[in-house]
């Protein structure tokens, strides 16, 4: 089935518009220990070869020379060699150990046989089962490029390689503005009133996407309270969010007030569904206002649209490729619109999981990825996909 195409940027355009309006923010260095999740400011180097000496890859024995080696010691993890093997020599050595100057090779214990004070085998080749000085990096080499961000394994990399800190992006801080009288904060709504889905939500998904975020503050629809609420928060934070004030109804503030301000958008209007009516907007020196739609399921797809590429640029980071898959489904189409659904992992790829219309967040709740269908999609072909 089709519907109208509504006007507007194209999907993929503004995505890319919010992350090259970004400049990234200031370096700050942290300890290992602050720096998860963080995004690499400098590329990490290494400060000295990996291995920084040649080292035993197997338990057995340091031979030099062809065999029967005369067993004149041991090197255990930690040590330091104390003798310098001679043709003929052999000692005893443990995983991750430093190889002694003269030996060949490492004969596994699975293939050695102690007989007294020697040590019979096959003579291995030479620099079996030796990991030779360096043969994972140089000293200097550089092995996670700035951008980056910083994970488990990350962590561990650097550490491995000598840092105790880490150049990093601060993650910039959001403060999300949560518009509708309509809104009730607990319970159930009622009788014209609806339970608030987005103060709730967006927090997690702003830290998720690598901001901070401040406690949502709440606004009512009277005139100028989105004007002293976006004045007070646009002077702690790099992003301000705006929820449900994107349209161009009698209570919706936000275009009045970036035209009061003279900030003209990067993007106003995604041609997308859900999520079309979400804008962007310069607020001020590396100062950035976001609109997002009231409804909660288009509200997310506006923050996977704009607020995620922006705090990519303003944190140094790549805008991430999306991968792609096949994906099944009924959905309805509009000509020279793009459709962003829910869907989950299957053996086949993807398929799309039922309850999401732009109000509703059952369906992307129980969702593996959004699928990013461009018009002409069919079901059964490929799709670009966002992970959650």
């Amino acid at each position: 089935m089709h519907e109208g195409a509504p006007a507007g940027t194209g999907w993929w355009e503004a995505r890319r518009r919010a992350h090259r309006v970004a400049a990234p923010l200031g370096v700050t260095r942290v300890p290992l220990a602050a720096a998860a999740g963080l995004v690499l400011a400098e590329g990490v180097t290494a400060r000295a070869p990996m291995p920084a000496f040649d080292t035993a890859a197997m338990d057995g024995y340091a031979v030099a020379g062809p065999g029967p080696w005369r067993l004149c010691g041991r090197v255990r993890a930690g040590e330091e060699p104390r003798t310098r093997l001679r043709a003929g020599e052999a000692v005893e050595i443990s995983t991750g150990a430093q190889v002694p100057p003269g030996a060949d090779a490492v004969l596994r214990v699975e293939s050695a046989r102690r007989d007294g004070g020697l040590v019979r085998g096959p003579v291995p080749d030479p620099g079996t089962h030796i990991r030779p000085t360096g043969e994972d990096a140089a000293a200097g080499a550089l092995l996670a490029p700035a951008g980056v961000r910083v994970g488990p394994a990350m962590l561990g990399l650097a550490a491995s390689c000598g840092h105790d800190t880490l150049a990093v992006r601060p993650r910039p801080c959001v403060t999300v503005l949560v518009t509708g009288d309509e809104l009730v904060r607990f319970g159930p709504g009622g009788a014209g009133r609806v339970r608030d889905a987005l103060g709730p939500m967006l927090p997690s998904l702003v830290e998720q996407l690598g901001g901070s975020p401040a406690a949502p503050r709440y606004v009512d629809d009277t005139p100028g309270s989105l004007t002293a609420a976006v004045s007070a928060a646009g002077a702690e934070s790099e992003v301000v969010v705006v929820t449900g004030s994107t349209s161009v109804g009698t209570t919706d503030q936000l275009r009045r007030l970036l035209a009061d301000r003279g900030a003209r958008p990067v993007v106003d209007t995604v041609a997308c569904r859900p999520g079309h009516p979400q804008l962007l907007a310069p607020l001020g020196d590396q100062r950035w206002i976001v609109g997002l739609p009231g409804n909660p399921f288009a509200a997310l797809v506006a923050v996977h649209t704009l607020l995620g590429p922006l705090l990519d640029g303003l944190t140094g980071r790549r805008l991430p490729t999306l991968g792609t898959a096949v994906v099944t489904g009924e959905v309805r189409s509009a000509h020279g619109v793009t459709r962003l659904v829910p869907v989950a992992w299957d053996d086949d790829g993807a398929s799309v999981v039922a309850g999401h219309r732009s109000a509703f967040l059952r369906g992307v709740a129980l969702a593996d990825a959004l699928a990013v269908l461009d018009p002409g999609w069919t079901s059964g072909s490929t799709a670009r996909v966002l992970p959650l």
